[in-house]
């Protein structure tokens, strides 16, 4: 139906493809959540929905504890959570979110890659704008219940775009509103299959393929560091040609 749908579902397989990054990846996001607001999901609404998203990507249960048990042991450290914001090739604006035990080695390696690949690194807060910052939840159709009077009713609790097919809904809303999004979700008996924060750009911008290749090396090179978690951007993706 919209814009965020489209991007999102252009990039979904690449972000989800290597499992092994994929866990680490779930594993930081548990830890940070268990240092936050403890161990208990009944208790943790944001551990709660990221247990869903580690099922969701087939993680196995033992590596779930294992993440909530590491997080509560006093000799683990804590990971920061890091915004880095940058340039690349030909003008493509991208935004790398990262969660690091070590700011000094993340902020060393993400400039190096944008500067190796031609590109530079920004000033926080200088590409803002031109990405906004959304919940995402994906949720089980529910007998009785009506995609329009679902969206209407969500309207009030921040959420501004819905798309859905036989098989899940996915619903778009403020960054700020994700709590309440989730205990809407959860009082009124939907199921959560996962949910996370997206970063959609305002518009995206065209490339040929070879300054694509060169891109999408340089997204790559940053994805593969152990520190960073995602990376956005508004190269505009081949699925979203008109």
């Amino acid at each position: 139906m919209g814009r965020a749908f489209e991007y999102r579902k252009a990039r979904k397989l690449k972000r989800w493809g290597n499992m092994a990054r994929t866990f680490t990846k779930l594993g930081k996001e548990i830890s940070i959540a268990v240092k936050a607001g403890g161990p208990d999901p009944d208790a943790n609404p944001r551990l709660r929905v990221l247990i869903q998203n580690a099922k969701a990507a087939n993680m196995p249960k033992e590596n779930v504890e294992r993440a909530i048990k590491k997080a509560t042991s006093k000799d683990e450290g804590d990971y920061k959570e890091v915004l880095f914001e940058g340039y690349g090739p030909y003008g493509i604006a991208i935004v790398v979110e990262t969660a690091t035990d070590n700011n000094n080695r993340t902020v060393a390696n993400i400039r190096s890659y944008f500067n190796k690949a031609g590109g530079s690194l920004g000033t926080s807060g200088s590409l803002s704008f031109l990405f906004e910052h959304k919940s995402v939840f994906h949720v089980k159709p529910k007998d009785g219940v009506s995609l329009d009077d679902l969206e209407l009713e969500l309207i009030d609790f921040g959420v501004d775009e819905l798309d859905a097919d036989d098989e899940e809904i996915v619903l778009y809303g403020e960054f700020e509103s994700f709590n309440a999004i989730q205990k809407y979700l959860e009082d009124n008996g939907f199921e959560i299959t996962s949910a996370e924060f997206e970063r959609i750009p305002n518009d995206t911008k065209e490339v040929t393929d070879e300054q694509r290749a060169q891109i999408e090396k340089l997204i790559e090179r940053i994805e593969d560091d152990e520190d960073v978690q995602n990376v956005f951007h508004n190269m505009k993706e081949p699925d979203e040609e008109e």
